[in-house]
């Protein structure tokens, strides 16, 4: 174990809330808060001021910063650090790591928020001991991330899976709520996605309402594009709408049938229980990764 004379804050900024935690290196959380995600400039004061007020064991070494997007990941652009094209108000070119690493003198690592929770289901969770795997939240929005070889996801920008492109189901005249493309996979399955369609919260529809085979299709449709063109060793499936149990099973079935046996994998063919999976970190995956994230810059 590293020295206990450091630790580490995370950031794990999403459009609704910020949730601000400090841990040691083993994942333990020693202190943390969460608050509303308002404007760009209180929200960010609130988070800096979190940390500026730690007087706990151990010496706050830097913070990583998982936020929602899109971002700026660019190692040298005069915006990195930055959330870029958000449909979110006011947060438009918000220069987010940079008002946190002014503020506290500290470094800051920055991704996205679903990397972040990559990070962490890699080190504490899920995805312990593979190198290439993915991530997806499912909630108020899609996000996709993960690794390959070891490597967080990153290259032209960052990748944006849940506005990948989906063909319609047969029969479904439902027009999506992306306010971009409509019918992409968030606009088809997210959270907003399913208020809109069912006419109620997702979580408040029960277990047995059709929401959920529809649900399911769009999702394992998705997936099997994504294991056509990642080959992940394993899929992490996160967010609120993966709080509804009972869509496991039923994705891991419409997997099996969209790849149609194409996919000759012990993993799929036979250990899809294990291959189809919730993030072992839970709703902590997210800021435990921003934690990790926070390691590595120190």
């Amino acid at each position: 174990m590293e020295s206990t004379s450091q630790v580490y804050g995370g950031i794990e900024g999403g459009g609704t809330k910020f949730v601000c935690a400090i841990g040691d290196a083993e994942g333990r959380i020693l202190t943390e808060t969460s608050f509303p995600t308002t404007t760009p400039g209180e929200t960010l004061r609130r988070a800096a001021a979190f940390f500026q007020g730690w007087s706990g064991p151990g010496r706050l070494a830097a913070v990583g910063f998982g936020s929602f997007g899109p971002v700026d990941l660019r190692p040298g652009s005069p915006t990195y650090g930055y959330i870029t094209s958000t449909p979110k108000p006011g947060w438009q070119n918000a220069a987010c790591a940079p008002a946190i690493e002014e503020a506290l003198g500290l470094p800051v690592a920055f991704d996205t928020d679903v990397n972040a929770a990559a990070l962490g289901e890699h080190r504490w969770g899920a995805a312990r001991g593979l190198d290439t795997f993915l991530y997806l939240t499912i909630g108020t929005g899609i996000g996709g991330g993960g690794m390959v070889r070891g490597q967080r996801f990153r290259g032209l920008v960052h990748p944006e899976m849940g506005h990948a492109p989906l063909p319609r189901l047969a029969g479904d005249a439902f027009a999506g709520v992306c306010p971009y493309h409509g019918d992409c996979l968030e606009g088809m399955a997210s959270g907003p996605a399913l208020e809109a369609r069912w006419g109620a919260p997702a979580g408040s529809l029960p277990p047995e309402h059709e929401a959920w085979d529809l649900e399911a299709r769009y999702l394992a449709l998705a997936l099997a594009g994504f294991v056509c063109t990642l080959s992940p060793q394993r899929i992490i499936l996160g967010g609120g709408v993966m709080h509804q149990q009972q869509l496991f099973p039923r994705i891991r079935e419409e997997l099996r049938r969209w790849l149609n046996g194409y996919v000759q994998s012990e993993a799929i063919l036979e250990r899809i229980d294990d291959y189809v999976t919730p993030p072992a970190l839970g709703d902590r995956a997210g800021v435990l990764g921003s934690i990790a994230l926070g390691m590595e810059a120190a």
